[in-house]
């Protein structure tokens, strides 16, 4: 009878373990996630922006030696990440693909012009800088048009800033979040052993005493789910990486460092704040109290 009565304790005392564990590394890897985002938001942002592109259109009678001065020039240019020349003919197959029919055949003739695309570098994406450049490529004799979409600017500079400031605000609200679900994780566990508390307190023991077991216990749960949480987001990390290299999410091993380390502080940290105030809460309260 004892036995099975014995049984069944260390199946419930390891099932809560479990659910401690399983709860501070769920909670922990969110917030992983979350500070994976915090930390690439630029990086997010410079992406987006380093897919816009002008087109530098040049006049018929531009000379070859003209246009590669000039593909050379932008292409070492402060503000270039790329510089490619597109011939009229090879324009003229991609919109061909686009609409998927060939429009030389009604026109008879090619309309497009040999242009020179170039992809600038995140920090001139802005309508003022871009506007700059433009003007300076258009002063070029054999420069027809330069050609780029403003309003699309504009509007990626808004959206980036938004987005940068909502991940920070919702960075904010889920970690508080994940102190209180770590927090009453914790505390349901211990409301379990409430008696054994207050038992241990009537017969003399101290409330350091009492605490120590319960802090161990929960800092040994604490790291197990932080290192639970951690081989996930490594996992994903990888993942995303591999599938986004441009992203580079290994570019910089030291900021990936600080944060698995962050995360893993947190999960230790919370769980000793956790623990003390729970225990501290049945060690003050009176026998009568711990019923309700």
């Amino acid at each position: 009878m004892s036995t099975s009565f014995e049984r069944f304790q260390k199946r419930k005392l390891i099932s809560s373990y479990f659910s401690v564990v399983l709860s501070i590394g769920l909670v922990l890897f969110l917030l992983g996630i979350l500070g994976m985002l915090v930390l690439n938001t630029k990086k997010l942002g410079d992406h987006f922006k380093e897919q816009i592109t002008i087109s530098v259109f040049l006049k018929d009678n531009a000379k070859e030696v003209e246009v590669d001065q000039l593909q050379k020039s932008l292409a070492m240019a402060e503000y270039t990440k790329m510089a490619t020349y597109v011939s009229k003919e090879e324009a003229a197959e991609k919109h061909s693909e686009e609409i998927g029919e060939n429009f030389l055949d009604f026109l008879g003739y090619n309309p497009l012009k040999n242009s020179i695309d170039v992809q600038l570098r995140a920090d001139y994406v802005n309508p003022d800088s871009i506007a700059e450049i433009a003007k300076e490529i258009s002063t070029k004799g054999y420069v027809e048009e330069v050609s780029y979409d403003r309003p699309l600017i504009g509007l990626l500079n808004d959206n980036v800033k938004k987005l940068s400031f909502w991940i920070l605000v919702a960075s904010g609200i889920f970690t508080f979040i994940a102190v209180l679900l770590i927090n009453s994780s914790i505390r349901l566990s211990i409301y379990s052993k409430r008696f054994i508390i207050k038992t241990m307190q009537m017969v003399g023991a101290t409330k350091s005493f009492i605490r120590r077991p319960f802090l161990w216990t929960n800092i040994k749960l604490g790291m197990l789910g932080a290192v639970l949480a951690l081989i996930v987001l490594g996992i994903v990390t990888y993942y995303v990486d591999q599938n986004f290299p441009e992203l580079n999410l290994f570019q910089d091993p030291t900021v990936l460092i600080f944060l698995f380390l962050g995360v893993f502080a947190l999960g230790v940290l919370i769980s000793i704040l956790s623990t003390f105030f729970a225990t501290q809460r049945f060690l003050n309260l009176r026998t009568d109290d711990l019923y309700y």
